[in-house]
């Protein structure tokens, strides 16, 4: 949707937040979806939801290809593309990675959340290729036939579940299963994190799918905004392997703190860029440092809650990160549509990232002090 933002709204002849609303329904849809493929892999193995995936993603990319409407179209990528598609390609396998690893979690899950950084380094010049070609609606018609072929044949790869792993697994963290992680209910802090997801990822929202568009308000190719995104997502493949290696050695809550602040100062650096050179320089920037935010959320699961709720905990958790993503993208769009600019746009993910950054200060205050106190209770 990065990449068609702009040929949907000239196809519909909508305004720019109405364009992006597909995107926000399969965020949106996304984040609740990944709720219930969280369960149905605790339950069944990480095979099933990434099977019905596949299917869904196929009849989802074809039913928008052949919409009429703005509705249909948008209810395609909701109901079909967000909700029973995407749900089931990030948070279940992420979790499910996360059992198989012990001393070097941090590094797996990374690789693991890289996959979409990769699709996204690799597709979007394919995609506006294929746009300029045959339109956007063949374009999506194939896209969806590729999804059912390849990704259907990869799930049975995952049909071993890793419960040898999950059983045995031993920590050397006195607070993983606590009643009280970080001296609180483990439901308030599910909360604070899903919070603070949100928060980071309306910030994160606003290059991702604003780029492409953003590129050509200024005067330049929609190409030249492609190779942005690529790049973002490209190098977003280097941060999250590094995040990863170094949520290893510090955890989840130091590592996230760490990339949520690059993150805003990344998208500081959008406000004044104009030229095309500069844009692709902060583009380069925003993909080395806003790549670790996400991934971290799945180790801070890991280290203060049990394994047995790995799935539906670490899918809650990533999920409101895609409500998250879902809000920024169309929250840009009406921006834009108030404003004539993205400047406005820009300044709201900043706000929105400090609010993050609170939250996960806050976090780090309260583990410093259930360390201190679990020093002195085995003292």
């Amino acid at each position: 949707m990065s990449v068609a933002l702009r040929p949907i709204q000239l196809e519909f002849g909508v305004t720019r937040s109405e364009a992006s609303l597909a995107y926000a329904l399969t965020m949106t849809g996304f984040a609740i979806g990944s709720v219930l493929m969280g369960r149905l892999a605790d339950r069944f193995g990480v095979m099933i939801p990434v099977l019905i995936s596949a299917v869904s993603l196929g009849l989802g990319f074809v039913a928008a290809g052949l919409a009429g409407s703005l509705w249909l179209f948008n209810a395609a990528h909701g109901l079909l593309v967000g909700f029973l598609g995407t749900s089931a390609a990030f948070a279940p396998l992420v979790a499910d990675i996360s059992l198989w690893f012990t001393s070097r979690r941090g590094l797996a899950v990374a690789i693991c959340a890289s996959g979409n950084f990769l699709a996204g380094a690799i597709w979007p010049p394919i995609l506006q290729f294929f746009f300029d070609s045959v339109g956007w609606r063949q374009t999506f018609i194939w896209l969806g036939i590729f999804c059912v072929v390849t990704m259907a044949l990869l799930a049975f790869v995952l049909q071993r579940r890793a419960e040898i792993a999950a059983t045995t697994e031993t920590s050397q963290d006195p607070l993983l299963g606590s009643r009280k992680p970080l001296g609180m209910s483990p439901n308030t802090l599910q909360l604070l994190l899903c919070i603070a997801g949100v928060a980071c990822c309306i910030a994160m929202a606003i290059p991702l799918v604003h780029i492409v568009a953003y590129c050509g308000d200024l005067g330049y190719a929609a190409t030249r905004g492609a190779e942005m995104l690529s790049l973002m997502l490209g190098f977003g493949v280097v941060s999250r392997v590094a995040f990863g290696w170094i949520s290893d050695r510090i955890g989840g809550l130091r590592t996230l703190m760490s990339a949520s602040t690059l993150q805003a100062i990344a998208l500081t650096l959008f406000l004044p860029s104009g030229e095309l050179a500069t844009l692709y320089a902060v583009s380069v920037l925003y993909g080395l440092f806003f790549g670790g935010v996400v991934p971290p959320y799945a180790m801070i699961v890991r280290e203060f809650f049990s394994p047995k709720e790995t799935g539906v905990r670490v899918s809650l958790t990533l999920g409101a990160t895609f409500f998250g993503m879902a809000l920024g993208g169309w929250m840009s769009g009406a921006i834009f549509d108030l404003t004539g600019s993205y400047r406005a746009a820009f300044a709201n993910g900043i706000l929105w990232n400090v609010f993050n950054l609170l939250i996960i200060g806050f976090l780090l205050l309260r583990d410093r002090r259930s360390a201190g106190i679990t020093k002195i209770e085995a003292y």
